[in-house]
């Protein structure tokens, strides 16, 4: 009997035309770190008595479809999650080409995600996906990653697979030490990281349905938030915080001519502590928070430049 390894997990998504319905074709071959987008049901004890101490048999509670997917910040298959959390992007050029993705949108794709295990074999469909939030870290060393947070309206295993022969995207990552941040259109200095994290704080619309499924999906309040750390050596941002007033942050990753750019414009901070822990070097941390620009532009536009001709 075969064991069911990582090494050899698949992951294919598409978006979808009828929520909660996977299309027959149209799947890409998505890279991923790990996975746990997946169905469960917790048991509900039974509270009847009379019966002696030694309770009845428990009963399946209904279903619940959600888990996180790591994936790398790269070049192509990024800007599928893009879509995801932000809706359709406007795109411009003849290659490369131009995505533009703007928060705010009152309408968002769903998907379909097949997550395979060859081995056994099992592949577990999750239909209906929307994302929740999407979170990722800027530092100086490492991988750059982030972390999809997903909710789906319900999930089909199958012993084989459903999602036909992806077609793969080129894997070409952004890389950590090419990253920058400026503020105001100059680069903000001595940032020792940085954490940013969209959230359409989906709305669970759960009637009663003979199927145990939740009706759909609805996007309430977003939120742009996140948290800059960095070595204090400058009153450049507690003046910032002091004054309450909000600047323009740009974050952005190059790989030779193509490019991620995640512009903020109206970026605000709070008043931290400034604590001495120790003899070594004094950090200061933010936990910022954004809004939609006083003229009404979104609160984030996120840029993507690269050879995909659409999403």
């Amino acid at each position: 009997m075969a064991r069911a390894q990582g090494a050899r997990a698949q992951l294919a998504a598409a978006f979808e035309s009828i929520y909660g319905t996977a299309p027959a074709s149209g799947y890409a071959r998505l890279p991923f770190a790990s996975a746990n987008l997946s169905m469960a049901q917790t048991l509900l004890d039974n509270e009847l008595l009379g019966f002696g101490r030694d309770p009845l048999a428990p009963e399946l509670d209904t279903e619940d479809t959600d888990g996180d997917i790591v994936v790398p910040v790269d070049v192509e298959a990024f800007g599928l999650w893009l879509k995801a959390t932000l809706g359709a992007p406007v795109t411009s050029g003849a290659g490369p080409y131009t995505h533009v993705y703007t928060s705010g949108g009152w309408t968002l794709p769903s998907l379909s995600i097949e997550t395979g295990l060859p081995e056994v074999p099992h592949f577990a469909m999750a239909k209906g996906v929307k994302v929740d939030r999407l979170a990722l870290s800027m530092q100086r060393k490492g991988h750059l990653q982030a972390t999809a947070s997903l909710i789906a309206q319900g999930e089909a295993v199958a012993s084989s697979t459903q999602a036909g022969t992806p077609v793969p995207y080129a894997l070409s990552r952004f890389v950590q030490r090419h990253g920058s941040i400026t503020r105001g259109g100059a680069a903000l200095g001595e940032v020792v990281s940085a954490d940013l994290t969209y959230a359409n704080n989906l709305d669970r619309i759960e009637t009663i349905r003979a199927d145990a499924k939740i009706d759909g999906l609805d996007p309430s309040m977003a939120m742009l938030s996140g948290r800059i750390t960095v070595r204090f050596s400058s009153q450049t941002l507690l003046t910032q915080a002091t004054d309450g007033d909000p600047a323009a942050f740009t974050f952005r990753f190059t790989k030779g001519g193509e490019s991620l750019t995640l512009a903020v414009p109206q970026l605000y901070l709070p008043k931290p502590k400034v604590a001495v822990e120790g003899p070594q070097g004094i950090q200061v941390t933010f936990d910022w928070q954004a809004a939609q620009d006083t003229d009404g532009d979104p609160m984030l536009t996120a840029t993507l430049v690269n050879a995909v001709e659409s999403y």
